[in-house]
């Protein structure tokens, strides 16, 4: 159900991910955010959900992104730049949704995600990752509600996407369509991507370059 991109800017895409991509930096706080000053895309998801792992795979670079196995070890905004000269940014934002985590580290993510969805001129979409053997959870329902509150355009990603069987998959891109047409700030088409097989990585740059238009 991903949009029919354009073989011209799915190449495009390719293109611009083949060239630098470098970390900036770590925000643990909303003063250490570097200056606005190119599009931003912000990459949302609870723990565990492949978020490390979709971005090395977007990027085609093996380590860019941490993968760890211990939910809820990002706890900071990271940036990355792309392209040079600098054309727009990628924020990996700390995952969600770890029930083991402290009240003061859920709290602290709180803030920090909040006030940076809603203070955030240059960021032009969050990408939020779902499992696709899950679909929509409470707890993801959690940061589509903050981000329709912060009137940030937002766009369904689902993740492993090969691990589950394709009539499954059909119906939880059903479900999550179903559910997202309802909420003012999402996208309406949702991406199916597996960063194994490299399922909808493609599209998912090209989704990228078209959302910093």
């Amino acid at each position: 159900m991903a949009d029919p991109f354009e073989p011209e800017m799915i190449e495009a895409a390719r293109k611009t991910f083949a060239g630098p991509v470098t970390f900036l930096k770590s925000a643990p706080k909303l003063e250490f955010l570097p200056d606005a000053t190119v599009p931003e895309i912000a990459f949302a998801g609870r723990s565990n959900v492949g978020k490390s792992s979709l971005l090395n795979a977007l990027t085609g670079r093996n380590a860019l992104a941490r993968t760890s196995n211990t939910p809820g070890r990002t706890q900071e905004l990271n940036f990355f730049d792309v392209g040079d000269p600098l054309a727009f940014r990628l924020v990996d934002m700390p995952g969600y949704g770890f029930a083991k985590a402290p009240k003061d580290i859920v709290k602290k993510w709180r803030f920090l995600v909040n006030d940076f969805l809603r203070g955030r001129q240059e960021l032009k979409r969050a990408l939020v990752l779902i499992d696709a053997r899950h679909g929509i959870k409470d707890v993801d329902r959690e940061i589509l509600e903050m981000l329709d509150k912060a009137a940030v355009s937002y766009r369904i990603v689902l993740t492993k996407a090969d691990k589950i069987k394709p009539s499954e998959l059909a119906e939880v891109v059903a479900k999550t369509a179903e559910e997202v047409r309802k909420r003012p700030a999402a996208h309406p088409d949702i991406l199916e991507t597996s960063s194994e097989t490299g399922l909808g990585i493609p599209e998912l740059r090209a989704a990228v370059i078209e959302a910093i238009g």
